[in-house]
């Protein structure tokens, strides 16, 4: 019971930081549009904290992948 909730946990972890990655980038791309040097959106800082979000699912889904 607690390894489904586990993989639940995880996987909605996973597409909200994708999705809101995603999203930021989008952000960071229209608001460096026009410019003549765009910065790199991977390396923006605003990114890292969904970069964390992801980290954590994959290491809750390797967890659960361990104990199944």
């Amino acid at each position: 019971m607690s390894q489904s909730i586990l993989s639940l946990v995880s996987v909605a972890l996973f597409v909200i930081g994708l999705v809101g990655n995603g999203f930021e980038m989008r952000k960071i791309r229209m608001a460096t549009e026009g410019q003549p040097n765009p910065k790199n959106v991977f390396a923006d800082k605003k990114n890292f904290k969904w970069y964390a979000l992801i980290g954590i699912a994959l290491a809750l889904w390797a967890v659960n992948g361990i104990y199944t």
